[in-house]
Formats: structure tokens, sequence, C-alpha cells
């Protein structure tokens, strides 16, 4: 996890690969520093998301805006932490040009935060989305998600209970599941939690 200036940062979003590459090439130039703070910072930048209806991709959306950006803030702190790192000195001094050094050094050494605080907002994710099917905002009818089922099942609770504790049940043991492996991975990629 990053602790910067005593503050928690909290990150949820799983990033892609060519997204990933753009953040750290941005955040390793730091050019984007203002501009990405007045975003992330400016509630009413997401108005109008309510809008998008229940359907798959408009779910996918809210959940993508709602999550990018703790995930940039945790790629640009890493990859602010790094590029101050010895070797990345040393191998600028040698002459590597930025790309070489992204690829060499930062990008090896942000993948595992990255990994860990993934694994770890992802039952986050899981529950917005489920939440997000429980209310009507979610996954349409024709597509399967634990919180629209729940929501059928609501109808006949006192004839059925179970129909709404076997999907209550799945998402607390996903949420549980991820969160396990989460903290493993935490243990084993952070140097700081080795003693």
């Amino acid at each position: 996890m990053l602790y910067e200036a005593g503050v928690y940062v909290n990150p949820v979003l799983p990033p892609a690969t060519p997204a990933t590459e753009c953040l750290l090439r941005t955040s390793y130039m730091a050019t984007l520093k203002e501009p990405l703070e007045k975003i992330l910072e400016n509630s009413n930048v997401f108005s109008g998301i309510s809008e998008l209806g229940p359907a798959f991709f408009s779910m996918l959306i809210v959940v993508a805006l709602m999550y990018w950006g703790t995930m940039a803030r945790i790629v640009r702190g890493e990859v602010l932490r790094i590029k101050e790192q010895e070797y990345v000195l040393a191998a600028r001094a040698m002459g590597a040009n930025s790309g070489r050094i992204i690829r060499s050094h930062i990008l090896p050494n942000c993948i595992g935060p990255i990994i860990v605080t993934t694994t770890l907002q992802i039952p986050s994710a899981i529950f917005t989305e489920s939440f997000l099917s429980f209310i009507g905002l979610g996954i349409s009818a024709p597509l399967a998600s634990l919180g629209s089922m729940v929501t059928d099942a609501l109808q006949g609770v006192y004839s059925f209970p179970s129909r709404v504790v076997f999907p209550s049940v799945i998402i607390a043991l996903i949420i549980l599941a991820f969160n396990t492996v989460g903290d493993a991975l935490r243990d084993v990629l952070d140097p700081r939690m080795k003693k």
C-alpha cells in the first residue's frame, strides 16, 4: 500500500497494460500533475452518470470512472518514488534513455504494488457491481449478476429464503477470497512487510 504524507490511498481499478504504461510515462515526466489533481478533486466531473441507464457497458463505465483515479495515484506515487532511487539515477548517468529506464527499472518495480493493490480492490468493485445490480442500475435481465439474483429473490424471501442466502454468501465468499489473496500477495511482494 502507498502511504504518502500519512495519507492512505485506496486503489481500486485493475490497470490494463497500455493504460499502465501510459500512466507510467506521464508520471515519469511529471507533466500532468496539476491537471490530474484538479480532475481527481473535482466532484462535478462525473455528473450525469445516473443517466447512462441499466446496461452492461454503462455499469462498466460507472465502475471505471469511480476507480481509475486511485490507481492513477498509486502508479504515480510509485513512479515518483522509484525514479529517485540510486539505480535509476545511475542508469540515467550512464546514458540510458527514458524508454529504457521505464522498461528496465521502473515498470518491473511498479508491478508488485500494482498487482497487490488491484487484488485488494477487486472486492470493492465486485461489491459496487452487486449493489448497482441490486438497485436496478447494473447488469440487465438476460445477463446474470449476483446483485440482480438477490433482488429477484426478495420477492419470495419468506417462501424460499435460500434464494437470498446463496447469492449473498457467494458475494461474501468471493470478497473474502480476493481479500485473502491480496493480503498474501502483499506479504510476498512488499519488502516492507518482511522482517
